[in-house]
């Protein structure tokens, strides 16, 4: 998958590395912003502490 991703990828190994880095960039700032707070709107975790 990663080498047909490669392959597909326009331009000299730095452009496609330049263009890799910010679709990952892309995909971290949707998943913070919008993926995890909904999510979170399914999960509740319980109140616990540690120590005594």
């Amino acid at each position: 998958m990663y080498a047909a991703l490669w392959r597909i990828l326009p331009g000299p190994a730095w452009v496609r590395v330049l263009i890799l880095l910010v679709l990952a960039a892309a995909v971290i700032y949707g998943l913070f912003w919008y993926a995890f707070p909904w999510v979170s709107q399914f999960i509740n975790p319980q109140e616990s502490t540690v120590g005594g």
